[in-house]
């Protein structure tokens, strides 16, 4: 195992964990203010990354293909959170997770009458194709290195807002006690709107990210929720810093145990038993993390309200 493989491998979670982190966050925000359990929200990060490909089939520019699916996803969760949220605010989580159940059938089956069943390919910028040198015998995709950036720029825009911004301030007021925000002046549905919105925007922007590295498929948005939730649930339901950490260890233990798991293996088994054992492995390796974090912090490791 050489030391460029043991690098490369961590830059790949790192990205990784930051794109489910950018998912994750916005469902934090939501579940965290509004309580409201969104099960859709991998809707809208699939809807982003439609978005994203066909704009970059048209422009060539991915800046273009991102601020276009940001803002289209954007508006379709101001409509979701005006015509379904508000409703849901008011019912119990059963009705929540019911409703917004319904929104994944809907989306999946539009996606396909506007873009048909087949998978979608979004071009990658030729000027981000190539690899770039970080040591002299270690290359690294371009690509990927855009993707870490931005993630590390929105984690850190992410902390500055929650943390510095009035706006930031009521997001917290209303997420630690909600009443109480309204009998101080708050507007909580417009304050509800918003968070929602810029939660459909961070899954947006995570679409148009992954979609030149990723497969744009219909039903694409609940295999990726599975993996955001294993992430909330291991950082603490409803915290931004847990679902930070969550993401990153989630990036990295699904990452590792993909990378290295086949091989470790073939040192105690066949080839053929090790080739076929590993990826099952490591697929449920995120199911025992999050089972041993649970086991000794039942509430996640950074509770929201802890």
């Amino acid at each position: 195992m050489s030391p460029t493989l043991v690098a490369e491998q961590l830059l790949n979670g790192l990205q990784f964990g930051l794109m489910l982190f950018l998912i994750a966050a916005g469902l934090t925000l939501v579940f965290g203010i509004l309580d409201i359990l969104n099960v859709a929200h991998g809707s809208l990060y699939m809807a982003g990354a439609y978005v994203a490909a066909q704009t970059m089939q048209v422009t060539g520019s991915l800046l273009a293909a991102i601020v276009v699916s940001a803002l289209v996803t954007a508006g379709v969760g101001l409509i979701i959170e005006i015509v379904l949220i508000r409703k849901l605010v008011l019912r119990d989580h059963l009705a929540q997770v019911l409703g917004t159940f319904a929104v994944i059938l809907i989306a999946n089956d539009l996606v396909k009458m506007i873009w048909g069943p087949a998978p979608m390919m979004m071009n990658m910028p030729a000027s981000l194709s190539g690899p770039v040198h970080l040591l002299p015998d270690f290359l690294y995709p371009a690509y990927r290195l855009l993707i870490i950036a931005v993630g590390l720029a929105t984690a850190l825009g992410l902390y500055l807002f929650v943390t510095r911004t009035r706006a930031g301030v009521l997001v917290r007021a209303g997420a630690s006690n909600r009443q109480m925000a309204m009998l101080m002046g708050v507007r909580v549905p417009l304050l509800f709107l918003g968070v929602f919105v810029l939660g459909a925007m961070l899954a947006a922007l995570a679409g148009a990210l992954l979609g030149p590295v990723s497969a744009i498929q219909a039903g694409m948005g609940e295999q990726i929720l599975i993996l955001v939730l294993v992430c909330i649930v291991i950082g603490g339901i409803g915290s931004m810093r847990g679902a930070f950490v969550g993401a990153l260890l989630v990036g990295f233990v699904d990452t590792a145990g993909r990378a290295f798991l086949p091989s470790l293996l073939k040192t105690f088994f066949s080839p053929a038993v090790a080739s076929s054992v590993g990826p099952t492995l490591a697929a449920i390796s995120i199911y025992v993390l999050m089972a041993v974090v649970l086991v000794f912090r039942p509430a996640g490791l950074f509770p929201a309200r802890g």
